[in-house]
């Protein structure tokens, strides 16, 4: 069995992606279509999630456009 997970931290966005951080920070501003970060908490440090799903969704729509 195959077990997807429900969300990824930051970090691991960045990885899936191949970005940097600041280059993951960028499609957050400029990218309409890119998913919300979840952040879990009200201070600055903490921790920032996004949705597994809603990432691949993403990344599957942006290569149909290119």
């Amino acid at each position: 069995m195959n077990i997807q997970p429900l969300r990824i931290t930051f970090k691991d966005t960045c990885a899936l992606l191949r970005v940097s951080r600041s280059g993951l920070d960028n499609l957050i501003k400029k990218d309409r279509t890119f998913p919300t970060p979840i952040k879990l908490g009200e201070s600055r440090q903490a921790p920032v999630y996004f949705d597994y799903k809603d990432i691949l969704e993403w990344h599957n729509s942006t290569k149909k456009q290119s």
